[in-house]
């Protein structure tokens, strides 16, 4: 659309004929998904339909983030992807997955490190269905000793932690940054703002302040969709000019969460939605946005 170039800082492949995703092909689907109904998402989506879906951007470089292949054998998307990637040059880099507090933890972690393009790890923690019913120090949870061990072995591949979560537990995330000053932490899908009332927006708005206290989180602005509605820049304008008066240009990047969020637009209209959002920035924290931060964040070769 211009020369303005991209990095997409979290995006998904999946080849439902190779790999399985219980979450895209279990019956019936997943009841709690912020987007509701995944069953469109039930295709195979490989370079060639990200190609079609971002024709006319200049996609520069991509940040392929874990698809929720089975948990039994987490390496086996990254072998797969190392193949895609040979044959296709996508993607760029990916974050791959370890279940940190599973015994075999360390082992995984060793084996995704084998693959040079795997530049960090997610696992979502656990995570309660509403502020009130935290529990710290829940099994599974960012407070969990035993979770916490397998966190601190990220170090030893010099791996970030990508983090997705929703707000109500960014406290966490912060005393977690606080315990592991040397692990950089992104946040994944703007701390994932779904209640978009006024006491929503302020709490997420809270938790995300108390998240930027720690220098060594940064934040990807994506996954703004809102269930049973279409993508709109009047309904997240405010959301992204906020999330970037918080954690500044310098921590913050652009990502479509593609396919995913092919549930609620279009790649054009995402783009397009943020460039209208950030159009009153300088060019270079536009170029932070799109492009440079991640590249920095994920040590991209662009």
């Amino acid at each position: 659309m211009d020369g303005l170039a991209l990095v997409d800082a979290h995006q998904h492949f999946w080849d439902l004929q190779r790999g399985r995703y219980p979450w895209l092909q279990d019956e019936p689907p997943p009841a709690a998904f912020r987007y509701g109904d995944t069953r469109a998402l039930r295709r195979s989506y490989l370079p060639e339909q990200y190609a079609a879906d971002t024709r006319g951007w200049h996609v520069a470089g991509t940040v392929h983030v874990e698809a929720e292949w089975d948990r039994g054998d987490p390496v086996a998307e990254t072998r797969w992807l190392a193949e895609l990637r040979e044959r296709t040059g996508l993607p760029t880099v990916a974050v791959a997955h370890a279940t940190l507090d599973r015994e075999d933890a360390a082992s995984v972690l060793q084996a995704q490190a084998a693959f040079g393009f795997v530049r960090g790890i997610r696992h979502k923690p656990t995570a309660a269905p509403s502020p009130r019913d935290i529990v710290r120090g829940a099994a599974g949870s960012m407070d969990d000793p035993k979770w916490r061990a397998g966190y601190a072995l990220l170090s030893r591949y010099h791996f970030s932690f990508d983090l997705q979560t929703p707000y109500w537990h960014l406290a966490e995330a912060a005393d977690l940054a606080r315990a592991f000053p040397w692990i950089p932490i992104v946040i994944n899908h703007t701390g994932l703002p779904a209640d978009r009332s006024a006491e929503g927006l302020r709490a997420w708005h809270a938790a995300l302040e108390l998240a930027a206290g720690e220098p060594n989180i940064a934040l990807k602005i994506s996954g703004l969709g809102v269930k049973g509605q279409p993508w709109s820049l009047a309904a997240n304008a405010p959301v992204i000019r906020d999330a970037i008066r918080i954690f500044g240009t310098d921590r913050c990047c652009f990502a479509s969460n593609y396919p995913v969020d092919s549930l609620v637009a279009s790649f054009d209209a995402i783009v397009t939605g943020f460039k209208a959002a950030v159009a009153d920035l300088s060019a270079e924290d536009q170029r932070k946005l799109f492009c440079d931060t991640a590249v920095r964040l994920y040590r991209i070769p662009v």
